[in-house]
């Protein structure tokens, strides 16, 4: 039951993650914050790789970062990171929808090398905090870097405050 529930919850955030990123103009992945913040560019694309994350969330009891290797592309092109976005996306959701609810309950970890950084814990509670919550923080920092920089924010959850604005 809470299988089918991330299921669904996985395939209503795509979306939103989706029109997220988007709603990123080329001219912008360069813009970061402060000195010690990611570019626009790179938060987008550290989005776009947690849902690559989900593969090995879900098929592997102990998953090595360290032995795992990504090609992302350039943080500066926003075709590729929304390209990486799409094919992790399809690599999340069979992992995902190769669960048992069981699967969900036994132990997983997470390690760099002979590091270990988390776990170990029920995959579980690794789907919602390292995977789902993840994402959803990352999105809320590219929302203000949005604004930030003077783009439109997508409205994710119904209207945004500016949409709400319009109306006055």
């Amino acid at each position: 039951m809470i299988l089918n529930y991330l299921i669904q919850e996985f395939e209503n955030e795509v979306k939103s993650t989706r029109k997220l990123l988007q709603a990123i103009p080329e001219k912008h992945l360069g813009y970061k914050p402060a000195e010690t913040s990611w570019t626009m560019g790179e938060l987008a694309q550290h989005i776009a790789t947690i849902y690559y994350w989900y593969v090995g969330t879900f098929t592997q009891d102990v998953y090595d970062l360290a032995s795992d290797k990504l090609e992302r592309g350039d943080v500066n092109d926003i075709r590729a990171t929304l390209a990486l976005f799409e094919q992790n996306v399809e690599k999340a959701r069979a992992a995902l929808e190769s669960l048992t609810e069981e699967k969900l309950k036994a132990d997983w970890t997470m390690k760099v090398g002979e590091q270990v950084v988390l776990g170990p814990m029920p995959r579980g509670i690794v789907a919602r905090g390292f995977l789902f919550n993840h994402i959803y923080h990352h999105r809320g920092e590219m929302i203000v870097y949005l604004r930030a920089t003077g783009n439109k924010v997508p409205g994710l959850y119904g209207p945004t405050y500016e949409d709400g604005l319009q109306g006055q």
